[in-house]
């Protein structure tokens, strides 16, 4: 059995960690470099009358595990 299937989490959450390790494990400098990589972007419509009619987008910063 996979260590991340054995804590009890997805392979989403384990790479979302891995990845947030990683970056808080850099130096300053390289650290402010890779910030922007930890927000992801999200795409959305307004669908009326199977058209979609308006398109926005919205950045989240990912805040599903703080190590």
């Amino acid at each position: 059995m996979s260590a991340y299937k054995a804590a009890g989490i997805t392979y989403l959450q384990y790479t979302n960690i891995c990845a947030r390790a990683l970056r808080n494990s850099l130096n300053e400098k390289l650290r402010t470099a890779a910030a922007p990589l930890n927000q992801n972007g999200l795409k959305f419509a307004k669908w009326e009358n199977g058209r979609a009619s308006e398109q926005a987008s919205l950045f989240l910063e990912l805040l599903l595990f703080k190590i």
